[in-house]
């Protein structure tokens, strides 16, 4: 595992939005299974329930991205990886000591780099742009 996908990079495969031709293309060329997180679980499952309160998609297109989220784990495009999330919380304390006060970095995006960091990913997928900057200093190769 090389690459990490954060919940920006994950959603844009789930639902279409500005950036979903960019992941579908970057998650293709890669070749390599995503490693899937309990995080990465909550958070794109979220991301997809608020999609719906915000009424960008219905309750249709909700379950759709669900089974398809359950195919891609089965058929192996994602992967659970175990993390022990002690050692990610004190990575993300480390972090936002270091880089908070200046990038504005929020826990969630912290979170996200330290369990990249602790499962020893050298690319960084994500669409955010602070969290982009995070991953930057601590020597990820960030794309897109």
């Amino acid at each position: 595992m090389t690459a990490y996908a954060d919940s920006s990079f994950l959603v844009a495969i789930y639902l279409l939005n500005i950036h979903s031709a960019k992941a579908a293309e970057m998650a293709q060329r890669m070749g390599k299974p995503l490693p899937f997180t309990v995080l990465n679980r909550l958070e794109l499952r979220n991301a997809i329930h608020l999609s719906v309160f915000r009424r960008e998609i219905d309750a249709a297109k909700r379950l759709t991205a669900f089974k398809q989220i359950e195919e891609d784990i089965r058929t192996g495009r994602l992967t659970w990886v175990s993390i022990t999330w002690t050692d990610v919380f004190r990575e993300a304390e480390r972090l936002a000591d270091e880089h908070s006060a200046t990038l504005g970095t929020r826990s969630l995006d912290i979170l996200h780099v330290a369990a990249a960091w602790i499962l020893g990913a050298t690319e960084f997928l994500t669409f955010d742009r602070r969290q982009a900057g995070l991953a930057k200093s601590k020597g990820f190769m960030v794309r897109p």
